[in-house]
């Protein structure tokens, strides 16, 4: 039960709970994150290795800002991945870029398909947004699986944005948007 009234209830689904980091989740978070395949498709900030003084850093708020809802989310008791929204500020205010991701060994099963659907709705409505966007770097086809899968539209590219792993890279651009805050999510 949800104690605070002014406390969101945080999405959950089938096998997953979304929920604050905690300090003790430094060894799952530094075990599911210590990956260079997570690594490859997130920015430069997310790196591999990825130590415990990284873990420590992120989990300190020197990473993110955790005034913005950003999540663990939990499977099974333990920390496996995150998401998280930023957003926009000024006239930008009615938006937020969004950003995710899973620890290798729950990858292919639908698990962040299921997470996007329930957190996209949950910002929109709790951050009061008309925009919700992501960006996925070209070589990242599942991400942009998981982003179409929820309705989600690719609004177009980015060319030559991201310099990583000794290539420049496209951005793809998906986004979520409304006209009306009444409007579905």
């Amino acid at each position: 039960m949800n104690a605070d009234p002014a406390t969101p209830v945080l999405p959950q689904g089938a096998g997953f709970a979304l929920r604050p980091w905690r300090g003790d989740d430094l060894d799952s978070l530094v075990e599911y994150a210590d990956n260079a395949e997570v690594s490859r498709g997130l920015s430069d900030r997310f790196p591999y290795p990825y130590t415990r003084q990284d873990g420590e850093r992120f989990l300190e708020g020197q990473v993110v800002d955790f005034a913005h809802p950003v999540f663990a989310i939990e499977v099974g008791g333990r920390a496996v991945g995150g998401i998280g929204a930023h957003p926009g500020r000024g006239e930008r205010a009615h938006g937020a870029e969004f950003g995710y991701w899973l620890g290798r060994p729950l990858w292919g099963a639908g698990l962040m398909t299921r997470v996007v659907a329930a957190f996209a709705p949950w910002a929109m409505r709790q951050l009061a947004l008309y925009r919700l966007h992501a960006t996925v770097l070209d070589d990242n086809p599942a991400s942009a699986r998981v982003l179409l899968k929820n309705g989600f539209e690719e609004e177009g590219v980015q060319r030559c944005a991201v310099y990583k792993h000794g290539r420049v890279h496209d951005l793809r651009v998906f986004a979520k948007v409304r006209r009306s805050l009444q409007d579905a999510t």
